[in-house]
Protein backbone atom coordinates (compact mmCIF):
# COMPACT_ATOMS: atom_id res chain seq x y z
CA UNK A 1 0.00 0.00 0.00
CA UNK A 2 1.26 3.47 -0.84
CA UNK A 3 2.01 5.88 1.99
CA UNK A 4 -0.71 8.52 2.34
CA UNK A 5 1.41 11.22 0.70
CA UNK A 6 1.69 9.06 -2.47
CA UNK A 7 -1.92 7.87 -2.62
CA UNK A 8 -3.85 9.26 -5.57
CA UNK A 9 -7.23 10.78 -5.06
CA UNK A 10 -10.08 9.43 -7.20
CA UNK A 11 -9.99 12.64 -9.25
CA UNK A 12 -6.23 12.33 -9.83
CA UNK A 13 -6.55 8.66 -10.78
CA UNK A 14 -9.15 9.43 -13.45
CA UNK A 15 -7.81 12.80 -14.63
CA UNK A 16 -6.49 12.77 -18.20
CA UNK A 17 -2.71 12.79 -18.41
CA UNK A 18 -0.86 14.09 -21.41
CA UNK A 19 -2.05 15.47 -24.70
CA UNK A 20 -5.17 13.85 -26.13
CA UNK A 21 -4.21 14.83 -29.67
CA UNK A 22 -0.81 13.15 -29.32
CA UNK A 23 -2.30 10.00 -27.81
CA UNK A 24 -4.90 9.75 -30.58
CA UNK A 25 -2.26 10.29 -33.26
CA UNK A 26 -0.03 7.62 -31.69
CA UNK A 27 -2.91 5.14 -31.68
CA UNK A 28 -3.95 6.11 -35.19
CA UNK A 29 -0.41 5.65 -36.54
CA UNK A 30 -0.07 2.24 -34.88
CA UNK A 31 -3.45 1.00 -36.12
CA UNK A 32 -2.65 2.36 -39.61
CA UNK A 33 0.62 0.41 -39.59
CA UNK A 34 -1.24 -2.82 -38.79
CA UNK A 35 -3.84 -2.24 -41.50
CA UNK A 36 -1.33 -0.95 -44.07
CA UNK A 37 0.73 -4.13 -43.63
CA UNK A 38 -2.23 -6.14 -44.95
CA UNK A 39 -3.88 -3.73 -47.37
CA UNK A 40 -0.59 -2.89 -49.10
CA UNK A 41 -0.54 -6.46 -50.41
CA UNK A 42 -3.41 -5.37 -52.67
CA UNK A 43 -1.53 -2.26 -53.84
CA UNK A 44 -3.34 0.34 -51.72
CA UNK A 45 -2.77 2.31 -48.57
CA UNK A 46 -5.47 1.96 -45.93
CA UNK A 47 -6.54 5.58 -46.49
CA UNK A 48 -6.91 4.88 -50.22
CA UNK A 49 -8.90 1.72 -49.54
CA UNK A 50 -11.24 3.61 -47.22
CA UNK A 51 -11.81 6.39 -49.75
CA UNK A 52 -12.31 3.95 -52.62
CA UNK A 53 -14.75 1.89 -50.52
CA UNK A 54 -16.83 4.95 -49.72
CA UNK A 55 -16.92 5.92 -53.39
CA UNK A 56 -17.97 2.40 -54.43
CA UNK A 57 -20.70 2.36 -51.77
CA UNK A 58 -22.00 5.93 -52.30
CA UNK A 59 -21.14 6.68 -55.91
CA UNK A 60 -21.79 8.53 -57.95
CA UNK A 61 -21.49 11.10 -55.17
CA UNK A 62 -20.88 14.82 -54.96
CA UNK A 63 -17.43 15.63 -53.53
CA UNK A 64 -18.93 17.73 -50.72
CA UNK A 65 -21.19 14.89 -49.64
CA UNK A 66 -18.29 12.42 -49.76
CA UNK A 67 -16.11 14.73 -47.67
CA UNK A 68 -18.90 15.14 -45.11
CA UNK A 69 -19.50 11.40 -44.81
CA UNK A 70 -15.77 10.79 -44.36
CA UNK A 71 -15.41 13.71 -41.93
CA UNK A 72 -12.67 15.42 -43.96
CA UNK A 73 -12.37 18.82 -45.51
CA UNK A 74 -12.73 19.40 -49.24
CA UNK A 75 -9.04 20.15 -49.86
CA UNK A 76 -7.97 16.90 -48.17
CA UNK A 77 -10.51 14.98 -50.24
CA UNK A 78 -9.25 16.58 -53.47
CA UNK A 79 -5.65 15.72 -52.57
CA UNK A 80 -6.54 12.12 -51.61
CA UNK A 81 -8.54 11.57 -54.79
CA UNK A 82 -5.60 12.39 -57.07
CA UNK A 83 -3.74 9.03 -56.78
CA UNK A 84 -6.99 7.11 -57.29
CA UNK A 85 -7.79 9.16 -60.38
CA UNK A 86 -4.23 8.73 -61.70
CA UNK A 87 -4.54 4.94 -61.35
CA UNK A 88 -7.84 4.97 -63.25
CA UNK A 89 -9.83 3.69 -60.26
CA UNK A 90 -11.92 6.85 -59.80
CA UNK A 91 -13.30 9.44 -62.17
CA UNK A 92 -14.73 12.88 -61.61
CA UNK A 93 -17.54 13.75 -64.01
CA UNK A 94 -19.90 16.69 -64.46
CA UNK A 95 -22.87 16.71 -62.10
CA UNK A 96 -26.47 17.66 -62.66
CA UNK A 97 -25.61 21.24 -63.59
CA UNK A 98 -22.57 22.93 -65.07
CA UNK A 99 -21.10 23.85 -61.70
CA UNK A 100 -21.32 20.52 -59.87
CA UNK A 101 -19.21 17.40 -60.11
CA UNK A 102 -19.63 13.76 -59.18
CA UNK A 103 -17.09 11.20 -58.08
CA UNK A 104 -17.52 7.57 -59.08
CA UNK A 105 -15.48 4.38 -59.14
CA UNK A 106 -14.52 2.97 -62.51
CA UNK A 107 -14.89 -0.76 -63.20
CA UNK A 108 -11.15 -1.09 -62.46
CA UNK A 109 -11.69 0.78 -59.19
CA UNK A 110 -14.52 -1.53 -58.18
CA UNK A 111 -12.32 -4.54 -58.94
CA UNK A 112 -9.44 -3.06 -56.92
CA UNK A 113 -11.73 -2.35 -53.97
CA UNK A 114 -13.08 -5.92 -54.04
CA UNK A 115 -9.54 -7.31 -54.12
CA UNK A 116 -8.36 -5.03 -51.32
CA UNK A 117 -11.45 -5.83 -49.21
CA UNK A 118 -10.04 -9.31 -48.55
CA UNK A 119 -6.81 -7.80 -47.24
CA UNK A 120 -8.75 -5.27 -45.15
CA UNK A 121 -10.85 -8.10 -43.67
CA UNK A 122 -7.65 -9.92 -42.65
CA UNK A 123 -6.38 -6.70 -41.04
CA UNK A 124 -9.65 -6.14 -39.17
CA UNK A 125 -9.76 -9.75 -37.99
CA UNK A 126 -6.15 -9.53 -36.78
CA UNK A 127 -6.89 -6.29 -34.96
CA UNK A 128 -10.00 -7.80 -33.36
CA UNK A 129 -8.03 -10.85 -32.22
CA UNK A 130 -5.18 -8.77 -30.84
CA UNK A 131 -7.37 -6.25 -29.02
CA UNK A 132 -10.32 -8.49 -28.22
CA UNK A 133 -13.73 -7.97 -29.82
CA UNK A 134 -15.23 -6.42 -26.68
CA UNK A 135 -12.47 -3.79 -26.48
CA UNK A 136 -12.85 -3.03 -30.21
CA UNK A 137 -16.60 -2.59 -29.77
CA UNK A 138 -15.99 -0.25 -26.80
CA UNK A 139 -13.38 1.66 -28.79
CA UNK A 140 -15.80 2.15 -31.68
CA UNK A 141 -18.53 3.29 -29.28
CA UNK A 142 -16.23 5.83 -27.57
CA UNK A 143 -14.99 7.14 -30.93
CA UNK A 144 -18.57 7.50 -32.24
CA UNK A 145 -19.61 9.25 -29.03
CA UNK A 146 -16.65 11.64 -29.22
CA UNK A 147 -17.28 12.41 -32.89
CA UNK A 148 -20.89 13.20 -32.07
CA UNK A 149 -19.89 15.52 -29.26
CA UNK A 150 -17.24 17.26 -31.35
CA UNK A 151 -19.67 17.65 -34.26
CA UNK A 152 -22.19 19.27 -31.90
CA UNK A 153 -19.54 21.74 -30.76
CA UNK A 154 -18.50 22.43 -34.36
CA UNK A 155 -22.11 23.02 -35.43
CA UNK A 156 -22.68 25.36 -32.49
CA UNK A 157 -19.64 27.45 -33.43
CA UNK A 158 -20.67 27.92 -37.05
Amino acid sequence: MLPAKHALSAAEATAPKGCSSLKLRQLSRRVSQLFDAEVSSAGLKTTQYSLLSHIVRLGPVRPGQLAAVMEMDASTLTRNLQPLIAQGWVEVTPGDDGRSRQVDATPAGKAMQAQARKAWQRAQQGFNERMGPERVARLHAVIDECLGLLNEVGEGEA
